[in-house]
């Protein structure tokens, strides 16, 4: 059922496709060891104390190479990419290059305090609030989330459903059913002012059996995100963003940094996002509802901004050390494909040559961002990039990992 106000269409009870609630914006397939990194094989070296050294951090006397990783993200042909940018920081050496433009209209170059879409970057900053009002005695990680959103009336079945379930994926929440098909570039675009609300999200996952116990398998689901989101809102009593906002932006001075709520539209200096449609022609995506990304794949960030969140995070300064170690430590749970897991509470795992990297990659139509260090802040970086294909299969996190790694 839906009905048309202001000129959108607001959804309430049907559905989206299954790439709009897992990979718009949430990046479900895509992770590190996806797009042809390893994950680790366990929890790693950082299962432990979260102030502890890297082990497997490169070398302090290894030189970087700026030709290098300039050359790894100017090759916007692959995957095609009207523009990206990197933002290196190693054993205290900073270095930040572009390649491409942020509006080819204009010609403009890309810039560090542009703002993009950020997708399921999302998630992090979910988790960490989420974890801060664990910490401060609020929110109990092992309720059932029927008993945590006692308003939304879910089936008995999600009894079994805990918070740290939502926060690791290992939910078993049921597929989305009754989905529209966004395949193609251009269905991608009839459906860019679809406007969601979050108990229609959730309506989605209710109409069948869980898929598996809950915590006995790991499968990365958008929707897990979308419950947390609303117990954030359930426990502030006020949206979810202006939690993060009052939380996390404010005392960082992410001023870049948003969640866009209804606002489609990006405001002051930004990158434009771009699909290359069937007949081989480009459209700007810039301007999307991304409502069906609530709660897990909506921020808008820059590539300043998530830098700083990043050391923050891993500093200490947002989370003790008892919530960060629950971030980075792996449940000794399977993939649902049998792989080893490769998620904790709101951040992914992959290890590379040797060394281990947390962080988040994100992505939404037009946009791919990938966040990542080390668990000592001694290699970390931001990637940005806006790919034109719907489903790009290349990931130029690869390039660019490969030259901090060697």
């Amino acid at each position: 059922m839906s009905r048309r106000a202001g000129g959108r269409k607001i959804v309430h009870m049907t559905s989206l496709s299954r790439r709009t609630l897992t990979g718009m914006g949430a990046a479900a397939a895509l992770t590190l060891a996806t797009a042809g990194l390893a994950a680790p094989a366990a929890a790693g070296p950082f299962a432990g104390d979260p102030t502890a050294p890297d082990p497997a951090a490169p070398d302090p006397t290894a030189s970087d190479d700026p030709a290098a990783l300039r050359a790894a993200i100017s090759d916007l042909s692959h995957p095609e990419a009207t523009a990206s940018q990197l933002l290196v920081e190693r054993r205290g050496t900073r270095w930040y290059g572009t390649a491409g433009t942020a509006d080819p209209a204009s010609g403009r170059p890309v810039r560090a305090d542009d703002r993009f879409r950020a997708g399921s970057v999302t998630k992090a900053f979910v988790a960490t609030v989420v974890l801060q009002l664990w910490a401060e005695g609020r929110v109990d990680l092992d309720a059932p989330i029927t008993h945590c959103l006692p308003g939304l009336a879910l089936p008995s079945r999600f009894d079994r459903v805990k918070v740290a379930h939502l926060l690791q994926h290992t939910s078993g929440l049921p597929d989305h059913r009754g989905l529209p098909d966004l395949g193609t570039p251009e269905a991608v675009l009839r459906h860019r002012s679809d406007h969601w609300t979050a108990p229609a999200l959730v309506a989605t996952v209710t109409q069948d059996r869980l898929k598996f116990r809950p915590g006995r398998a790991q499968e990365y689901r958008g929707i897990n995100y979308v419950f947390l989101a609303l117990l954030i809102e359930e426990l502030a009593g006020r949206p979810y963003g202006e939690v993060i906002a009052s939380r996390i932006l404010r005392p960082l001075g992410l001023t870049g940094t948003r969640i866009p709520g209804d606002d489609p539209r990006l405001h002051g200096p930004h990158v434009h996002g771009f699909l290359r449609m069937t007949d081989g022609g480009l459209r700007d995506v810039t301007v999307y509802d991304q409502s069906a990304a609530w709660g897990e794949g909506e921020l808008v960030s820059t590539a300043d901004d998530l830098f700083r969140f990043q050391e923050a995070l891993f500093s200490g300064v947002l989370l003790p050390g008892r919530a960060l170690r629950k971030m980075v430590t792996l449940p000794a749970v399977p993939m649902l494909n049998g792989a080893p897991a490769r998620y904790g509470m709101g951040l992914q795992a992959a290890t590379v040559n040797g060394t281990t990297f947390w962080g988040k990659t994100g992505e939404t139509y037009g946009y791919r961002t990938r966040v990542f260090a080390t668990r000592d802040l001694s290699t970390r970086f931001v990637l940005s990039y806006t790919p034109t294909a719907l489903n790009a299969e290349e990931d130029m996190i690869n390039p660019v990992v490969a030259v901090l790694t060697t």
